[in-house]
């Protein structure tokens, strides 16, 4: 399959023949068949075994018919390269073991070599795309450098980032020493992604928007603006975030050929405001899938008509699909967008 492919082909902006959908989290704990994988194989044992990250990942493209798979994995498999201690808990959150504190801590941190550090997420990827023989595209994807730091510094998931902020405006010389060396990292690990496969890419930069817009402007975005425009393969790339939807415009001048909005926002008013040579992946709030199939069609078709029928719409959620959602509401989701887009 080369590049016609609608999903890749609405990356571009081009013409399709309906509005191609895929789901953040997809492959995951919604999905009978990974909960017995799970009950067998912890999270972190499965993101290292090629084999079963890859029947994963296939999952949703056969279950669903979504029109792209994104590789099964994790944003903070390249710190363990880096020399941080991981691991996952039970429920699934991360935890590091040797969270940031000071300049010794970012000092010590070293660069990844993909091949060796990363080996088995590389490994899926060639699994998985022989195994879709074209059927659809692999999405790889990668942290942004202040999610990867905003990880590093509290330790896991905050509700706050006061440990964050705290370092970025109060240590703005270590600040800026952490963020190249993530900044490095991440450009490292798409690279490698594309060179073993992946059609697309997704910067996950999923909580910078704790921050305020000139915060993010002065401390995150030339960073993004880097990873993004140093990744040479020129392959689509998605740049996301959460809760950033005063600042979105900042978001589109970091790069991306697609900008991905959350449920917060009106899609049609986002994209008119950022301009139509770029672009929109979103929205739909991923409760609404827990509700009646009538109500999933109705706010399908108000996110179908806010994109007023435009070239570069790709239908998603505004995060990751709910756990508890159930996988027939998933299927539905994905034939109503092609139903109700059809051109």
């Amino acid at each position: 399959m080369g590049g016609d492919h609608v999903f890749l082909r609405a990356c571009r902006r081009e013409a399709t023949e309906y509005t191609p959908v895929w789901l953040m989290r997809q492959a995951g704990r919604y999905m009978e068949e990974y909960r017995e994988i799970r009950r067998k194989v912890g999270f972190l044992d499965l993101c290292k075994s090629p084999d079963l990250a890859a029947e994963v990942t296939l999952l949703p493209v056969r279950k669903l018919g979504v029109d792209a798979a994104i590789i099964f994995g994790d944003i903070l498999l390249p710190l363990e390269g880096m020399g941080i201690g991981l691991e996952f808990a039970k429920g699934g959150k991360p935890l590091i073991r040797n969270p940031i504190r000071g300049k010794t801590d970012i000092e010590r941190l070293r660069p990844i070599e993909p091949d060796e550090h990363v080996p088995f997420f590389l490994k899926t990827i060639e699994i998985v795309r022989r195994e879709l023989e074209g059927r659809v595209p692999l999405i790889g994807f990668s942290g942004a450098p202040f999610t990867l730091a905003s990880y590093l510094i509290e330790g896991g998931h905050s509700t706050d980032y006061s440990k964050t902020k705290g370092l970025m405006l109060g240590a703005p010389s270590l600040w800026r020493l952490l963020m190249e060396k993530l900044t490095e990292v991440t450009i490292r690990y798409l690279r490698a992604q594309v060179h073993r496969g992946a059609q697309s890419l997704q910067l996950f930069d999923s909580w910078v928007g704790c921050l305020s817009p000139w915060d993010y402007e002065a401390h995150v975005l030339p960073y993004s603006r880097r990873v993004i425009q140093e990744v040479e393969e020129k392959v689509p790339l998605i740049h996301f975030s959460v809760g950033t939807s005063g600042f979105l415009h900042l978001i589109k001048e970091a790069g991306g050929d697609v900008i991905g909005i959350d449920w917060r926002t009106d899609l049609g008013g986002t994209w008119e405001r950022l301009g139509y040579d770029v672009g929109i992946q979103g929205n739909l709030d991923p409760s609404v899938l827990l509700a009646s199939r009538g109500v999933i069609e109705a706010h399908v078709r108000k996110i179908l008509e806010s994109a007023g029928n435009r070239p570069g719409h790709i239908f998603n959620l505004g995060h990751g699909i709910l756990p508890e959602t159930p996988v027939e509401n998933a299927i539905f989701l994905v034939e109503t967008v092609h139903r109700l887009s059809k051109r």
